[in-house]
């Protein structure tokens, strides 16, 4: 599976996720809403319906005031009622709705209350006008509590509907008590999941891609390292195609490099053997001319004693190169480290090569852990250059080091005759000297070898200089 497959599969898990939760919140907080809007409506009904009980109550308390005093004040009471009941039962009924008991109870309290106002308007109407008739309604209908069932009964239709109303707004207040736990709780549940889904799929990519991207930068590192080693990678996504590259370029490397070293095994035969098959010729010229000289003393005139002379220090110079040759190919062989003291070595090294009559000032040198033989080389070149281009009056070789916290520099100056600064980059190319070519010491090769050193070390080395001032060699070294 591709890596953006995964991330986008993780994605589209916590949008699922994010729209469950939005889902289940929007049903509940309906459910809420509507649990809400009934409670409102719930307690509007109950207050309308007190008010409703309140009214009727107030007529009936007026209308026997008035039977008792025959104070007409009582009537006014009573005569509000006439007009504000039927608005009040009106808006009950809209309140409570079609097609439900409430709605037949307060059909029956309306008829019920119907019924009180024509037998309460008969009881008003005789204590006006007709004083013979109050007395037969007296007795027929007051004294054998026909109101008082009326009232009684209205109180009991409207406890009844209180009653069913109340039921009905605690069923409601629990459904929105129970909607708010679950909407705190499936928020919980969905905000929780998805936090964990996000974690779980962030780590489990940046795992595998860390993982693998860690593989990589190894196989990276060996590669550099000349380790040409692979890295497996079984999925099929974005990060294979690298994984392939890197694979098929260590082993081109690797095959490279085995080419390489098999070349440079084979140069380095052909040089040996070269170098063996010319030297035989070289000394068999140097001893015939020496044959000649001792044979034919007498015979040979000065011009040719003069170009007899010339022979051997031609033999002797190629030998010189041959000798450097060999140095410079014996570059590629690679020793162990291990502890050197540079003092000890340079001093081992100044006392070979300098002249007696040559002052030397060798400063306090680190401690290093390297490759002998090659700081050895990268010494004896510098140190014997300085004693080859430096006259000996008065001549002083000067040696010193500076640590910094990486890396040494090194420096090796001498008094001598000094190189022009356009000789500064040619002098470090094999065969390049400053002296005649005549001269057997100047082979060219020297500083070839100290710079091929240097570079395969990564370290560098630059020269100050200028004719007649003398000259100085600047390297830097490491620590292996």
């Amino acid at each position: 599976m591709k890596l953006s497959t995964q991330i986008l599969l993780a994605f589209t898990l916590v949008i699922l996720l994010s729209v469950a939760d939005s889902y289940t919140n929007y049903m509940l907080s309906k459910k809420v809403y509507l649990n809400s809007q009934f409670l409102a409506r719930s307690e509007e009904i109950i207050r309308n319906s007190n008010k409703t009980h309140k009214a009727i109550i107030e007529m009936q308390s007026a209308f026997r005031g008035y039977l008792l005093t025959q104070d007409q004040t009582f009537l006014d009471t009573y005569y509000k009622g006439l007009k504000k009941v039927p608005d009040l039962i009106k808006e009950e009924q809209v309140l409570v709705g079609e097609q439900n008991l409430q709605r037949s109870i307060l059909d029956s309290i309306s008829s019920l209350h119907s019924n009180w106002l024509l037998y309460s308007e008969e009881l008003i109407k005789s204590r006006k006008d007709v004083p013979e008739s109050y007395k037969s309604l007296f007795e027929n209908s007051l004294k054998k509590h026909v109101g008082k069932i009326i009232n009684d009964a209205i109180s009991k239709k409207f406890s009844r509907f209180d009653k069913i109303e109340y039921k009905r707004r605690k069923h409601h207040t629990e459904m929105l008590l129970t909607s708010l736990r679950y909407t705190r709780s499936f928020s919980l549940v969905f905000l929780t999941l998805t936090i964990i889904v996000g974690i779980l799929s962030t780590i489990f990519i940046m795992f595998i891609t860390n993982k693998r991207i860690t593989a990589m930068v190894r196989l990276a590192e060996n590669i550099s390292k000349g380790n040409f080693t692979i890295v497996e990678d079984t999925r099929n996504d974005e990060l294979t195609a690298l994984a392939t590259s890197l694979n098929s370029m260590s082993g081109k490397l690797d095959k490279n490099i085995h080419e390489l070293q098999n070349r440079n095994a084979e140069l380095n035969k052909f040089a040996y053997v070269v170098s063996h098959d010319l030297k035989a010729p070289i000394r068999g010229i140097h001893n015939v001319v020496s044959w000649i000289e001792e044979d034919h003393d007498d015979e040979l005139s000065p011009e040719l004693r003069k170009y007899l002379k010339i022979i051997p220090q031609k033999t002797r110079r190629m030998e010189a190169l041959i000798n450097g040759l060999l140095d410079y190919a014996r570059l590629n062989v690679k020793t162990a480290p291990e502890y050197i003291d540079t003092n000890t070595l340079v001093h081992e090294i100044a006392d070979s090569i300098v002249p007696r009559n040559f002052r030397l000032q060798i400063g306090n040198l680190p401690d290093l852990f390297t490759e002998r033989i090659k700081l050895e080389q990268v010494f004896t070149n510098l140190i014997s250059n300085a004693v080859k281009y430096t006259p000996h009056e008065n001549g002083l070789i000067q040696i010193s080091c500076e640590t910094y916290m990486h890396f040494h520099e090194f420096c090796v100056k001498d008094n001598g005759i000094g190189i022009a600064a356009d000789y500064h980059k040619k002098i470090f190319e094999i065969f390049q000297t400053l002296r005649e070519q005549n001269e057997e010491e100047s082979t060219g090769v020297g500083l070839a070898i100290v710079k091929k050193i240097i570079d395969d070390h990564q370290e560098y080395i630059t020269v100050r200089s200028e004719l007649g001032k003398g000259t100085e060699f600047i390297f830097t070294w490491r620590n292996n």
